[in-house]
Formats: C-alpha cells, sequence, structure tokens
C-alpha cells in the first residue's frame, strides 16, 4: 500500500470530490506543470463561511488519508478566510468568496490550463476592483 503513492490527476479527483461532498462552491483546477515546479496542480474552492472552509479542510484531510496520502502541511487553519492544505504534487486552496476575490488566484495563474468541478457554481473575476488591478500589476 505504501508502494503506490496517489499523485496527481488521481489525487486532484480524490480532493475535487471531497470537497464536492461538504458543498464547497466554484472549484476550479489549475494545471500549473509548466509554469512552475512546486506542484501539479492547484485546487481553488469558496466556502460560505470559516466553519465550511474548516469542514472543507477535514473532509480533505480524511479522504486524501485513506489513499494513503500524508499533507506535507497546512496553513491558516482556524478562523482564517483562506486555508491551505499541501498535498505535494497539488495545492488545495480553500477560502471564502470575500478573500478569493481579494488574492484573485486565477488572474495569477491565467494561461494555466484550468478546469472546473462539473457541479461548483460559478463566482465572476469580473468583480475586481482597480486596487487589485493595481496590486498584481506591481507584481509583474
Amino acid at each position: 500500500m505504501k508502494n503506490q503513492v496517489m499523485k496527481g490527476e488521481d489525487l486532484v479527483k480524490v480532493a475535487v470530490a471531497a470537497l464536492e461532498d461538504v458543498k464547497a462552491q466554484d472549484v476550479l483546477v489549475i494545471d500549473v506543470r509548466d509554469k512552475q515546479s512546486i506542484t501539479d496542480y492547484m485546487i481553488i474552492a469558496t466556502g460560505t463561511s470559516n466553519r465550511q472552509i474548516s469542514a472543507m479542510l477535514e473532509k480533505v484531510r480524511e479522504m486524501v488519508k485513506a489513499q494513503g496520502v500524508r499533507p506535507l502541511g497546512e496553513e491558516g487553519k482556524g478562523d482564517s478566510d483562506w486555508v491551505l492544505l499541501d498535498l505535494d504534487d497539488v495545492i488545495v486552496h480553500m477560502m471564502t468568496a470575500s478573500a478569493r476575490q481579494f488574492y484573485d488566484l486565477e488572474r495569477l495563474w491565467q494561461g494555466a490550463e484550468q478546469s472546473r468541478a462539473e457541479s461548483a457554481a460559478h463566482h465572476s473575476p469580473e468583480n475586481s476592483h482597480a486596487h487589485f488591478d493595481k496590486l498584481n500589476k506591481d507584481q509583474q
């Protein structure tokens, strides 16, 4: 069981299923293999409250551990608006809608292969504000 470690696309499927199981919204998978070497995929999902984000974290952790995957780390637990779960080949970002709009990871990784989970509702990136545009421009 330890010899066959779940990786990449299979791990994405398990994480997305876990997020959908706890009603995460607007689940987005971004293939970043050609953009950087830290990870292969990023998953971004919106939770309606800090409590739901905690449930999302617990469910993803539980389902990947059931497949023999041990997370490398977690950031932002507790009352955070943004929680990150590092699964090595996959990094899962779980955020409130306001944090997701503010940090706009979709735009940061624009051009990378993106796919939305089938059952997720869509959030509208058109709702950005001028100071976010300036922040993003300053980082380029």
